[in-house]
């Protein structure tokens, strides 16, 4: 079990260091504080430091950060809609390796249909559509971490 006082101390390093956000995990118990600012880029520069602890190895796909940002720069220059992570985590396209996935590009969906899964802690989260349309693009690979807030594909 984790002690409030290890909790005020991740609290006070997050607020003294300026961080966004600071994952601990220890078994399966992980404890995550966010800060006043939450930008994408300062885990994955923290987070060199931690692969030995376990956790942070699921994590270090999000290295990878400059493909989203070049996304989310080419994002505004499309029209449609546009999906975004609603957290952070590893996105799936299909419910399994040997299922079909649940949206392609060019195929038609309405608001509530099933377009992903995040997920995140071990957690499969299934992110439904905002928006009825045709999916234009989908901006990240099947198994590619992603931000909190990333888009993730368009919809027109």
């Amino acid at each position: 079990m984790v002690k409030i006082e290890f909790i005020e101390q991740l609290a006070e390093l997050v607020k003294a260091k300026d961080l966004g956000e600071i994952t601990v995990a220890d078994g399966e118990e992980v404890v995550t504080i966010k800060g006043r600012k939450c930008t994408p880029p300062p885990p994955p520069m923290g987070g060199a430091p931690m692969p030995p602890m376990g956790m942070p190895l699921a994590q270090a796909p999000v290295m990878q950060q400059p493909a989203p940002q070049t996304a989310q720069a080419e994002a505004p220059a499309v029209s449609g809609n546009v999906v975004k992570s609603p957290i952070v985590g590893t996105f799936y396209a299909a419910s399994a390796p040997d299922k079909p996935p649940f949206v392609t590009v060019g195929q038609q969906v309405k608001k509530g249909d099933v377009i992903m899964i995040i997920e995140s802690m071990k957690l499969m989260n299934e992110v439904q559509s905002e928006f009825d349309g045709t999916v234009a693009e989908i901006l990240v690979k099947n198994g590619e971490a992603v931000e909190f807030d990333q888009p993730i594909m368009i919809i027109k």
